[in-house]
């Protein structure tokens, strides 16, 4: 057994998208760091979420224009169809090939990475076990700070067990082989809806259960209920206020009971995915012998990710929602300088990116019109078809729309929601403008290059006030 102990400034307990953030801005301040985590780098969202699962989806997206519009823009094109494994593969080797440069940037910073399973034993001091026995003692490590940043797992509906073959999670998703025939998912959430768009695009017949009254409930409801049309379209069964009852597996097939309507109803299929959100990552680790305090299932931790528990801190999916990588990456920058003794200011959690990557895809970033409704906000609205954009013509991605909501008194830009073939690049010029506190007149007044999708946005914020160019009807 290991018995010295190495000292560190600040030990990452992950090297997920907040973990390895958090250790490289530290190493860029001086302070000599040590991250853990006994699987490739990059946590869930580069090696099983965000990253690989795009690759699949722009596989799906380019499936789905080869067949529909490339006859449109004069392409004679025989599709065959396609490579499954390939397109499995494909997704695994973009996941590793991104593993590997944060691995080549930890390692270049001379952070000190450890390669196996942590465990507490004692006031800010690690044991890191062997990952495959998870017993040998391979290292001991003390930090002057501990960052906890273990992430999330999926979580699952009560009383339904997750075999990893009839009822998965998005892991198996990311790699089944071979194709299944018929899927149901379980939410309609982000994640629920990818996949949704990606099996059916690549011809899977794909049930959609939702419990509540809308997809992407989350969302403004005009973009769930323009993607829900989308998805019938591409043959997906959607059913919404739908509570499912039970999940069973038998042989090589499995059976979701779902309330619709007034009776109960059977979903047959070879698969079912259960995307119902996720739950922090806090069993196993020894963190209760910290007196860490938790609620609801999360870490508490104040503004600068701050735990009770002096020189202890928590960021990205454990401390609850929203559970999304680009928020743990910044919650990561900004523990780490304020540890450091600088002054970074608090994350502000109103101004945050929502982005489902399906076609056409979803983006937001404020309130919905919905919440400005109930908290009694007087609000102007603008909206602009991409219908009526040039370059959406001319790209041949006419589905969707942009929509800006601001204060009727100060016209400030409260909310952003896109839907369209590029809403979630087009997302980050709104969130910049409700940063700075833009007004309507500071968007519309600002050249926008022609032609682009972005003059949606510009023409959106002067339909808020009746001034829009190219389109004079109700979006």
């Amino acid at each position: 057994m290991t018995t010295s102990v190495s000292d560190f400034d600040i030990l990452v307990l992950g090297g997920g998208p907040g973990g390895y953030v958090a250790a490289i801005r530290a190493a860029q301040l001086g302070l000599k760091t040590c991250v853990i985590d006994e699987q490739p780098l990059g946590g869930v969202c580069v090696n099983w979420g965000c990253i690989p699962s795009k690759a699949l989806l722009k596989t799906a997206e380019f499936y789905q224009d080869l067949q529909h519009l490339a006859p449109a823009l004069g392409i004679q094109a025989a599709v065959q169809g396609f490579d499954w494994p390939r397109v499995i593969q494909r997704s695994r080797e973009v996941s590793q090939k991104n593993s590997a440069g944060v691995e080549y940037l930890v390692k270049k910073l001379g952070i000190q990475r450890l390669d196996g399973r942590f465990r507490m034993a004692g006031e800010r001091e690690i044991e890191v076990l062997d990952k495959q026995t998870r017993q040998n003692v391979i290292a001991r490590v003390r930090g002057q700070h501990v960052i906890i940043a273990t992430g999330s797992r999926n979580r699952n509906l009560p009383g339904v067990v997750t075999d990893g073959r009839r009822v998965i999670t998005y892991k198996e998703a990311m790699v089944l082989d071979p194709q299944p025939r018929e899927m149901v998912i379980i939410g309609a959430g982000a994640i629920g809806v990818e996949f949704a768009y990606f099996y059916a695009s690549m011809g899977t017949r794909v049930t959609v259960i939702e419990m509540l009254p809308r997809i992407l409930p989350l969302e403004d409801h005009e973009s769930g209920t323009h993607l829900a049309r989308h998805l019938k379209k591409l043959g997906v069964d959607v059913h919404v206020s739908a509570p499912v009852e039970s999940v069973s597996a038998s042989g090589e097939r499995v059976t979701v009971r779902a309330k619709v309507g007034d009776s109960m109803k059977e979903f047959a299929a070879d698969v079912c995915l259960v995307a119902v959100g996720f739950a922090a990552n806090l069993e196993d680790w020894g963190f209760e012998t910290t007196g860490v305090a938790t609620e609801r299932g999360f870490i508490k931790v104040d503004e600068f990710y701050r735990t009770n528990v002096a020189g202890c801190f928590a960021i990205g999916d454990v401390i609850g929602p929203p559970q999304l990588a680009h928020v743990a990456s910044h919650e990561g920058i900004i523990c780490v300088e304020k540890i450091a003794g600088k002054e970074p200011k608090p994350l502000d959690y109103e101004n945050v990116p929502s982005c489902i990557y399906c076609q056409p895809q979803v983006a937001s970033v404020g309130l919905t019109e919905q919440a400005c409704q109930e908290k009694g906000i007087a609000v102007r609205i603008g909206k602009f078809p991409f219908t009526a954009s040039g370059k959406a013509n001319a790209v041949g991605h006419t589905d969707g729309f942009v929509k800006l909501i601001f204060d009727a008194g100060d016209d400030r830009l409260l909310g952003a929601h896109i839907v369209g073939s590029e809403a979630t690049e087009m997302i980050a010029e709104l969130c910049v403008a409700r940063a700075l506190k833009a007004k309507a007149s500071d968007i519309f007044e600002t050249i926008h290059a022609h032609p682009t999708l972005s003059e949606a946005v510009m023409e959106a914020a002067a339909a808020a006030h009746g001034r829009a160019i190219h389109y004079l009807g109700r979006a």
